[in-house]
């Protein structure tokens, strides 16, 4: 995914491209690099945690490690995809511990029905990606911390029934403060697991 950062000192002198464990500096050879890395670390065990702040860092350094020397660290640059600004990098840690914090607070969602935990992950969700706290690879850590989380709170994900384009399109429309496409797509990763 190609953010709107500019200067970025995580990207090659005047390329987009971000610095890399092997040098690459061709986008379409770091994206072929980092799909094969990141999915072998999706196949091992998942760092284990609270589901604090430190949990969700530590699942982005364990999916990133090989391929960006800043896996788990929160990104020092302001990013922006089209048109959209995401949280400024000075606010990120404050904006994690709220975010974390509330979710704490709510009893990791445990205890609630299908429909109310679909409302509650859709909400945290959308604010967790309104964050995007790292210069790359938020999507996938969002949806690695999401499954381990709705598993947690006893609502298992079908991820055979998610729809990546669709997903990606609800959370568009989330960051602009519309999250029912969200909710839907979340109830129905949920509402799936039950036969």
């Amino acid at each position: 995914m190609f953010y709107d950062a500019v200067p970025d000192p995580y990207c090659y002198a005047g390329t987009t491209v971000l610095k890399n464990r092997l040098g690459l500096r061709d986008q379409a050879a770091l994206d072929a690099f980092e799909h094969e890395l990141t999915a072998q670390r999706f196949d091992e065990p998942l760092p284990a945690g609270r589901l604090s702040v430190r949990h969700y860092q530590a699942l982005h350094r364990h999916l990133f490690q090989d391929v960006y020397s800043w896996a788990g660290r929160f990104r020092t640059v302001r990013i922006s995809k089209a048109g959209s600004m995401f949280c400024y990098p000075e606010h990120i840690a404050s904006e994690m511990r709220k975010l974390f914090l509330d979710l704490k607070n709510q009893d990791l969602f445990r205890g609630l029905t299908p429909g109310e935990f679909a409302d509650r992950a859709a909400h945290f969700l959308a604010d967790l990606n309104a964050i995007h706290a790292f210069r790359e690879g938020n999507g996938r850590t969002q949806l690695v911390f999401f499954t381990v989380l709705a598993l947690q709170a006893g609502h298992p994900l079908d991820l055979d029934a998610l729809d990546p384009e669709a997903f990606l399109a609800a959370m568009v429309k989330s960051f602009r403060g519309d999250e029912a496409a969200l909710n839907s797509a979340v109830s129905r990763l949920v509402r799936s697991n039950r036969k």
